[in-house]
């Protein structure tokens, strides 16, 4: 009994794989030139509106350092 479960078991870790490698053979895929090419595009369409290009301004920015309150 325990090599008939044991080869059940191998049985359903090859059909796991099976599936997997299925799944992964029907993925699109595209030259890596071409995805070179969209990720610069995307990033040139959407640099006005990184923070780390065009900065924050202070007012807005949660991480300026605190201002001192000085009272006399």
């Amino acid at each position: 009994m325990s090599n008939n479960t044991a080869a059940n078991s191998s049985l359903v870790v090859a059909q796991k794989a099976v599936k997997q490698l299925r799944l992964e053979a029907s993925v699109r895929r595209i030259k890596v030139s071409q995805a070179a090419a969209e990720l610069k595009a995307f990033c040139l369409q959407n640099a006005h509106k990184d923070p780390l290009l065009t900065g924050v301004p202070s007012s807005d920015n949660p991480f300026r350092p605190p201002k001192s309150c000085v009272l006399l």
